[in-house]
């Protein structure tokens, strides 16, 4: 699936779920006037999407911000493997909690932090998820396709605010990110910044 298409969008009803293979999608909610919150992005592994019911309609999209592979398992399908195989079912249920944990993190973020912790929050986040997928790594430069204006729909700030939040993080010499690549500097003082505890940092690794 190429960069920006959706893989389902608010307002429509769905049949199946999306497993992410490889690449990077954004879950996003809109409001009436277009403006959009990103609330969490997925990355390879994720669930996306859950079957709706009885003529209900989902309340976010879905966005590709790479080219993604996914596999798409219908509704009638899904309901067999879990009728059948309750480890399965455990394994979802955990996925979709773990994944309403980070989006809990994400509106406390957007709450309660600081322009400059919401910022180096994100950025620690995704780095940690990210890293996890490749244990023993510990390379502290990744790819991060994401632009500013996506960053601002993820915390709830403008683009000149982003942009205005990540140059006072280079200059401290904390984390470089430019050109959708993320450099780590200062992991100590990036932890500090964001103000993240460890029960949180930890349950990104799972």
């Amino acid at each position: 699936m190429p960069v920006g298409r959706d893989l389902f969008r608010s307002g429509e009803t769905s049949k199946s779920i999306f497993n992410l293979l490889s690449g990077w999608v954004a879950i996003y909610t809109l409001l009436e006037d277009g403006r959009r919150q990103i609330v969490h992005f997925a990355l390879p592994g994720a669930v996306i999407g859950m079957p709706t019911s009885n003529g209900a309609k989902n309340s976010y999209g879905a966005q590709a911000l790479t080219e993604v592979v996914v596999s798409v398992i219908p509704s009638t399908v899904l309901t067999t493997v879990l009728k059948n195989d309750p480890e399965v079912s455990m394994r979802l249920a955990s996925t979709l909690a773990r994944d309403i944990s980070v989006a809990y993190d994400h509106m406390t973020s957007i709450g309660r932090r600081t322009a400059r912790e919401r910022v180096a929050c994100l950025l620690l986040e995704l780095f940690t998820r990210h890293r996890a997928q490749w244990p023993g790594n510990h390379i502290g430069e990744m790819e991060i396709p994401l632009t500013q204006e996506q960053i601002g729909d993820a915390t709830g700030l403008t683009f000149v605010h982003v942009n205005r939040v990540l140059s006072t993080l280079r200059k401290d010499k904390i984390v470089h990110f430019h050109y959708r690549r993320l450099r780590i500097l200062d992991p100590d003082r990036l932890i500090e910044v964001a103000g993240i505890d460890a029960q949180t940092a930890m349950s990104w690794f799972e």
